[in-house]
């Protein structure tokens, strides 16, 4: 998309936040549900298929926009992101960096016409663990598909999702690195596959994270992510830098909507006959929350640009993670403080916030294997220099 539309994409669904998403906030948390008419409406904005190429239905855009428009989306209820987001910055990323030209023409309309995705990595025993993954595919005998038997953990939007990107082993050992992980294209409406009940979480009310079973079931050959077993794991670690940066994004913009608030609240909060916004160690809490914010959106346009360059950014997208997200949670502490004794309570927003902002840390990558990966890839960099 180019700049001038883009721009003006952003003004709208500026407007389209705070005159629609955030009026809509309470009845999200009420309900736990995005409002079905509002779903609609994210996906006639073409929020769906954002980064889908536009021969294809979607909006074309690039990562910097991409990333911009999740920030912007993501002032408001975590939910409202959610729901989109493994579309175009999981599902959407493996498709593009490893699908077939007939997956691609087959799957990319329909999620940009608003099908659902989910993500299927992460087991009750494996997370980043890749070599304990237990789902197994093997060759169908009666064809040239395969049946997947397994279980995936914390899938998000697994109650709702049309179609999931599932991780399974197609080799016993995992040698060489990760090549016994393939990723194949499941319709969630296949025959064997189930998924478990939405589980009760600390926040983020509105956004579904489910068990999803397989039991014997068979996909055709082409299901095959790319058409090649041992695949799977490069494509998912490529998907998850995507993640990452929505993550990213989302704490950001997240962070932004928490500190709008505690400025509104310090300015109309009394103490000692004037607002407690005069107070200096009130002021100390304020810088140092824009102060982080304003460094996790400089780190966001650098990736991003890195990104759209052709960079290898598993360093620069795992660093924009694991910052934005422990910036999103001191933020939101502080946010917390400066609301005092109001903070704590369920009536105020700044107990939302807090709750809602403890996932960035931990999901498409803990803060410490983030550390980890950083760590690896500067060594790896040094012995080669």
């Amino acid at each position: 998309m180019d700049s001038e539309t883009f721009d003006q994409f952003i003004d709208q669904l500026e407007r389209y936040v705070r005159e629609r998403l955030l009026p809509a906030e309470k009845e999200v948390i009420a309900n736990d549900r995005v409002p079905e008419d509002i779903l609609s409406e994210m996906k006639d904005m073409g929020l769906f298929g954002l980064t889908v190429p536009e021969d294809y239905g979607g909006a074309g855009l690039n990562t910097r926009q991409y990333a911009q428009v999740v920030r912007t989306i993501a002032y408001a209820a975590p939910a409202f992101r959610s729901i989109f987001s493994i579309n175009v910055g999981m599902f959407n990323s493996a498709i593009k960096n490893g699908g077939t030209d007939e997956q691609k023409a087959e799957w990319w309309p329909r999620i940009a016409a608003g099908e659902v995705a989910c993500f299927g990595l992460t087991e009750p025993g494996s997370g980043s663990d890749s070599a304990a993954m237990q789902t197994f595919a093997k060759p169908d005998p009666d064809g040239n598909g395969w049946i997947l038997n397994g279980t995936k953990r914390y899938i998000t939007n697994a109650p709702h999702a049309d179609v999931g990107l599932i991780m399974a082993r197609t080799e016993k050992d995992a040698l060489p690195k990760n090549a016994h992980v393939s990723a194949f294209i499941v319709p969630m409406d296949t025959p064997g596959v189930s998924v478990g009940s939405a589980d009760e979480k600390m926040g983020q009310a509105g956004s579904h994270v489910a068990d999803v079973m397989l039991d014997d079931v068979h996909v055709p050959g082409d299901a095959l992510l790319g058409g090649e077993t041992g695949q799977g794991f490069r494509f998912a670690m490529q998907s998850l830098d995507n993640g990452r940066i929505s993550v990213g994004a989302a704490s950001t913009g997240y962070a932004r909507r928490a500190l709008d608030s505690a400025l509104k609240y310090a300015n109309e909060r009394q103490a000692f006959g004037e607002p407690i916004a005069n107070f200096q160690l009130i002021q100390q809490m304020l810088a140092e929350s824009w102060t982080e914010i304003y460094a996790a959106e400089a780190m966001m346009a650098d990736v991003t640009a890195r990104v759209d360059r052709g960079e290898d950014t598993i360093k620069h997208a795992a660093a924009f993670k694991a910052f934005a997200s422990e910036m999103c949670g001191r933020v939101v502490d502080r946010v917390v403080q400066i609301y005092g004794g109001a903070g704590y309570l369920a009536e105020y927003d700044a107990e939302r916030f807090f709750r809602d902002a403890r996932i960035y840390r931990i999901y498409e990558g803990t803060t410490q294997i983030l550390q980890l990966q950083i760590a690896k890839r500067m060594l790896r960099e040094y012995a080669n220099m």
